[in-house]
């Protein structure tokens, strides 16, 4: 399994989050809202096909409606290897920053 990219763990969090609600306006707003990055949608796309053909999302489009002129929301869930990529990317931030608060509280410059 891959190491998750910052961007990649930060959207699949926000899915994560967004539960049953995540698409793209959903998870830009949700992006934002917990990093403060203004992301494009290109971007988000884009990352989150690549997340697709990892195996880290699952994405399920919806029947068009006319309030958005025939086009679908495509909406996104994690896969169980998506969960599993972000428990691994947790763990790695643990096991990184194991013992460094304290060093950092201590920490006076020369």
């Amino acid at each position: 399994m891959k190491t998750l990219s910052r961007a990649d763990e930060i959207l699949l969090l926000a899915i994560l989050r967004l539960k049953d609600n995540a698409y793209g306006v959903t998870i830009k707003k949700e992006v934002h809202r917990s990093t403060g990055k203004k992301l494009t949608f290109g971007s988000i796309w884009v990352s989150l096909d690549i997340l697709n053909r990892r195996g880290y999302l699952r994405k399920h489009i919806a029947d068009p409606i006319p309030q958005r002129k025939g086009r679908p929301k495509i909406y996104y869930t994690l896969t169980p290897t998506g969960i599993e990529a972000l428990k691994k990317t947790r763990d790695l931030h643990e096991s990184i920053w194991d013992g460094v608060s304290a060093l950092i509280d201590k920490w006076k410059p020369s």
